[in-house]
C-alpha cells in the first residue's frame, strides 16, 4: 500500500497494492491494523455506502455540521473527479482543495478526515462509488458549500454538470462564515 500526503492536513491518497492476472485483480479494500498503521487512519468506520450516478453528475460539496464524517472513498466502475475542502476559517489552508481522479482502474482510495467539505464529479458514463463513514448521517446536521464557490475556485474537469436541488441552493465559503 502507498500513502501519499496531500497539501491538506490528514488528507491522503491510497494506492492499495493490486493483485493482477489473466482472471483478473483482487486488492484489499481496508485493513483496521494496515490503514492505522501505514495511514494513520484510527477511527472507527460505522457505515458504509454506495451510490451510482452517470455522466456529469457532481455530488457535494457536503459535510455534517457538529457531527463531521471521515470517509474512506474509492470508485468500484467508472471514474470521479474528487474533491476535499478545507473549509475551517481557523485552518492555514483554509479555502483550499485537493483534487484527484479515483477510478476502477487506478484504484486509488482518497482519506477525507472529520472537519473537511466532500464531493465528486462523475467522468464516464456510469460510476459506482463507495464510501466508509466515520460517523452516521444525519440530514439534521448536514451542510454543503457550492460546487463553483469563487474562494474555493475549483478545477471541475467538466464545465456542464448535473445538481440535486440542495446542492444548487448551497452557499459559498464568503457567505458560510461572513
Amino acid at each position: 500500500m502507498n500513502v501519499i500526503d496531500t497539501a491538506l492536513h490528514g488528507v491522503k491518497i491510497i494506492e492499495p497494492k493490486v493483485f493482477g492476472d489473466v482472471r483478473g485483480f483482487f486488492k484489499e479494500t481496508f485493513s483496521a491494523k494496515r490503514y492505522r498503521d501505514m495511514a494513520g487512519i484510527e477511527l472507527a468506520f460505522v457505515q458504509d455506502n454506495h451510490s451510482s450516478s452517470c455522466k456529469g453528475v457532481l455530488r457535494g460539496l457536503n459535510f455534517q455540521k457538529t457531527k463531521p464524517q471521515g470517509k474512506l472513498v474509492s470508485v468500484v466502475r467508472g471514474a470521479v473527479y474528487d474533491v476535499a475542502a478545507d473549509i475551517n476559517p481557523t485552518s492555514p489552508t483554509y479555502g483550499q482543495y485537493v483534487g484527484v481522479e479515483l477510478s476502477e482502474d487506478n484504484h486509488r482510495q482518497l482519506w477525507v478526515p472529520p472537519g473537511y467539505a466532500h464531493g465528486f464529479v462523475v467522468l464516464t458514463d456510469v460510476v459506482d462509488f463507495v464510501y466508509k463513514c466515520t460517523d452516521y448521517y444525519d440530514s439534521t446536521d448536514e451542510g454543503g458549500i457550492a460546487w463553483n464557490c469563487p474562494v474555493l475556485n475549483i478545477s471541475w474537469p467538466l464545465t456542464e454538470v448535473q445538481l440535486s436541488e440542495k446542492d444548487q441552493n448551497y452557499p459559498g465559503l464568503k457567505d458560510l462564515h461572513g
